[in-house]
């Protein structure tokens, strides 16, 4: 089966994402009210890429550009590419902070392509988009919050990526700390060990299941919920100033993680008062922002 395009404009607003919240590693996502807009409509021919804000002056204008080869996935999946598009990208996600940038732009490109074909969002149903978005973006901790919007927990069964959704706790206030520098994911993740005590991957489970319960009704128990002893500690030598933060916030009795593979960090306060205090303890030359949670995932307009 071919695909028919539609005529018009079609148009995505995706959100940042926060994942692991420090002990749900690999699992545990949240969706931020910072957003990525973006806009794609037919051309008779060719490929125009227009970038404004994040990363506009370092990222491709031409088939490399990640949103484009998300796009190109569907077009794959729904056997028909069309002959030229013009995209326009406004950014507000930073990029290389670990806030979930290359899940927005995975997220976003699949939307846009699956909007610019009459039916396909019936021949490409959101389960289907989160194991696409999950296969490019390599699993599915940010890509199911920035789709589905909330809390969200997923996981990988037989290959196929999974996630459900639930509301956190109006109380719960996110507080990014956003450093004037990036860091690089893979060499994060290269610190990893392969193996942890069993110690600490049974105190992990725990705190990972304490994590749930806190966030969407026992707020109070998350400065406890958000201990980690899997992956942030490794990560430290790569990102000290990251690293020596979080230890300042938590002594404090702030509930402070690295958000994703940081270097961003991430206060997940009870409260405006709280979540005040946690962004008053931004660094200099680091940006302090209460995006509130994005409840709704990834919003789709065709004009």
């Amino acid at each position: 089966m071919t695909a028919t395009f539609v005529s018009g404009v079609v148009a995505v607003r995706v959100p940042a994402t926060s994942a692991n919240l420090g002990p749900g590693f690999d699992s545990l996502g949240l969706a931020l009210g910072l957003h990525d807009e973006l806009t794609v409509r037919l051309a008779p021919d060719g490929l125009r890429i227009d970038v404004a804000g994040e990363g506009s002056d370092e990222v491709l204008r031409d088939e490399g550009h990640l949103v484009v080869r998300a796009m190109r996935r569907v077009f794959d999946e729904l056997g028909a590419h069309p002959d030229g598009m013009d995209l326009s990208c406004l950014n507000r996600i930073p990029h290389g902070r670990g806030l979930g940038s290359s899940a927005a732009a995975i997220v976003a490109g699949l939307l846009l392509a699956r909007g610019l074909v009459v039916d396909g969002r019936d021949r490409l149903p959101d389960g289907v988009l989160l194991g696409l978005a999950s296969e490019l973006e390599g699993h599915p901790d940010n890509v199911a919050p920035c789709l589905l919007g909330g809390l969200t927990v997923a996981w990988l069964h037989d290959g196929a990526a999974l996630a459900v959704r639930r509301d956190p706790d109006p109380a719960v206030v996110p507080v990014l700390l956003v450093p004037p520098f990036a860091a690089s994911t893979a060499h994060a993740r290269g610190l990893l060990p392969k193996l942890v005590p069993h110690a600490d991957a049974a105190l992990n489970a725990g705190r990972a299941a304490l994590l749930v319960a806190a966030l969407t009704g026992t707020p109070q128990a998350l400065l406890d919920a958000t201990e980690d002893r899997l992956h942030q500690g490794y990560r430290a030598p790569a990102m000290p100033a990251t690293a020596k933060l979080v230890a300042e916030l938590r002594t404090d009795g702030l509930p402070a993680v690295v958000s994703g593979a940081g270097p961003s960090v991430l206060v997940l306060a009870r409260g405006d008062v709280e979540a005040q205090t946690a962004a008053a303890r931004a660094p200099a030359g680091w940006l302090a922002l209460l995006p509130g949670v994005d409840v709704g995932g990834a919003m789709v307009r065709a004009d």
